[in-house]
């Protein structure tokens, strides 16, 4: 039997730098970079190609941690993924960020995903902010302007999915084979929220004010829908919502990002005219989507009216930190017996206790050696971002 760790700043800091000391240890590629693919078993898969999500993820998470924790090795860390985005994924040519390389660092798919755009945006404020380096913020803002360009749909509004390598229309646009081929997704608007919520904190100009203020109110008039405090996952041009399923984790992920974003705002009136959205949004995912164990279900089916209830790292990650936000935001002691069980849940099911890192799944899952620990989709940016975010909210004094 695990023995679980109460629900506190230290903890969760401890935790952070455990997870930083797993990352150090085991994803360092000695031939450029960070490895592709680490199994869920520990060994390295050396030839596997190398993604962007997963290298800015990296570059976001060393950056926050070396401030966070006051760490040069994490800054060091921070500094080679950063050499590495600029040397492999940076597109000298039409700008913007590759979405794949092979092992060696070589182009393998040149696409422009918005989405990743975002997370290179993203990466890129965190280690200006731990380093003080014009020239990230500067690769920031350039990205920033490509996707103000070619990404904003002028009629209609919002962010189109993704580009050819030079900029121009594909056929297929999906970030992923388990999405739906729409040109406008919550998943990718969440994350140019999200980054550019990061580039106003780091850059407080009025083009950077506008873009986000003009996101955050599409974000929550748009994508959320307020009839059932669920997210509009798929979008047509028209904004008509083609979505399958409800996404508990991005339900919950969202709230507390939009909460940040509207902080970042720093404008009352619009904070109190979606604070009750974004309680909302929390409730939902609480009262619809946790199980009887303390984790956060994935997603409800709304053909089968099924609920798939697999854990997912990133979705008790995210379920952590919404929850003490909205503890936050209420006082609500209800939200913090949840995040309570929240994370002794993580404790039993999602941490490997040889080294830290997360699991994929839940341990007691029979398909969890299956899935892989550092992968395309899997970096530190999801379990360490939660437990500086969660730190951070457990140490604010109670009002």
């Amino acid at each position: 039997m695990i023995q679980t760790l109460p629900l506190t700043a230290p903890h969760c800091r401890a935790h952070c730098a455990t997870i930083a000391r797993w990352w150090a240890d085991h994803a360092v590629d000695p031939a450029g970079g960070f490895y592709g693919q680490i199994n869920d078993d520990g060994s390295v898969e050396a030839n596997a190609n190398k993604g962007i999500i997963l290298n800015t993820r990296i570059l976001w998470f060393f950056s926050e941690a070396a401030v966070f924790l006051d760490s040069a090795e994490c800054k060091t860390l921070a500094s080679r993924a950063y050499q590495y985005l600029l040397e492999h994924f940076d597109d000298k040519t039409a700008g913007g960020v590759f979405w794949e390389l092979d092992a060696q660092g070589q182009l393998v798919n040149g696409k422009k995903q918005t989405y990743a755009q975002s997370f290179a945006i993203y990466a890129l404020c965190a280690y200006f902010k731990a380093t003080g380096d014009q020239a990230a913020l500067a690769k920031a803002l350039s990205y920033f302007q490509l996707l103000e360009q070619h990404s904003w749909d002028k009629e209609k509004q919002g962010y189109l999915e993704a580009f050819s390598q030079g900029w121009q229309g594909l056929q297929d646009l999906r970030l992923s084979e388990k999405d739906l081929n729409y040109p406008k997704t919550m998943n990718t608007h969440l994350h140019v929220l999200e980054a550019y919520t990061a580039l106003y904190l780091q850059h407080k100009t009025t083009d950077v004010q506008q873009a986000l203020q003009r996101l955050t109110l599409l974000f929550a008039e748009r994508i959320v829908n307020a009839a059932n405090g669920h997210l509009r996952l798929f979008l047509d041009l028209d904004w008509v919502d083609h979505s399958p399923f409800y996404s508990y984790g991005h339900d919950i992920e969202a709230s507390w990002l939009l909460w940040e974003a509207l902080r970042a705002l720093d404008n009352q009136i619009l904070l109190n005219t979606y604070r009750p959205l974004v309680l909302q949004m929390a409730d939902v995912a609480l009262q619809q989507g946790l199980c009887d164990d303390g984790h956060l279900a994935d997603e409800w089916h709304l053909a089968t009216q099924h609920q798939h209830q697999q854990s997912c790292w990133w979705i008790q990650a995210e379920a952590l930190v919404g929850f003490l936000t909205a503890w936050r935001l209420t006082g609500d002691m209800g939200y913090f017996s949840v995040a309570e069980g929240l994370w002794a849940y993580i404790q039993r099911e999602h941490i490997d206790p040889i080294g830290g890192e997360w699991h994929w799944l839940a341990a007691s899952h029979p398909d969890r050696a299956t899935h892989y620990k550092v992968g395309f989709w899997k970096g530190p940016y999801h379990s360490g971002r939660a437990m500086m975010e969660a730190a951070l909210l457990l140490a604010q004094p109670i009002n």
